[in-house]
């Protein structure tokens, strides 16, 4: 496959690091925040001081910063569903999205919202295909 290589990296699957910690997301769906920061990853472990990185499909931990006063400062589950740092996909193609944005998820992995604005990754609607069912665009 072309996605793992040899040596000591064998067996890992190479990341475009488009999402780390700190970045700041843009909501895609209409579950009340409008913006929110990575604070962790889940099941990503790295090398001391390196930041882990997230890509388009992973599951990342965020943080509210901007949305209904409710929601400000609460920590919940998200999924990537666009990146602006170009990826190859398996056919060749490269692709790239205008931002980076996620869609807000509850703990047994439903979306939270009931409608998303703009369209998703194809990666992450194959991870997540309760996602996938709110999206308006799949690209």
């Amino acid at each position: 496959m072309s996605e793992k290589r040899g040596g000591a990296a064998f067996g890992r699957v190479r990341r475009v690091a488009g999402v780390t910690v700190g970045t700041r997301l843009k909501v895609a769906d209409n579950s009340g925040a409008k913006e929110v920061m990575v604070i962790g990853i889940p099941g990503i472990k790295t090398r001391l001081r390196r930041l882990p990185v997230a890509t388009v499909g992973d599951l990342v931990t965020v943080t509210v910063k901007k949305g209904n006063t409710e929601l400000i400062g609460q920590v919940m589950q998200a999924v990537v569903i666009r990146q602006r740092k170009p990826y190859r996909r398996p056919d060749g193609t490269w692709i790239a999205f205008e931002d980076n944005a996620c869609v807000i998820i509850t703990p047994d992995g439903m979306p939270k919202g009931t409608e998303m604005r703009g369209p998703m990754a194809k990666e992450a609607a194959e991870r997540w295909p309760k996602i996938a069912t709110i999206a308006s665009l799949i690209i």
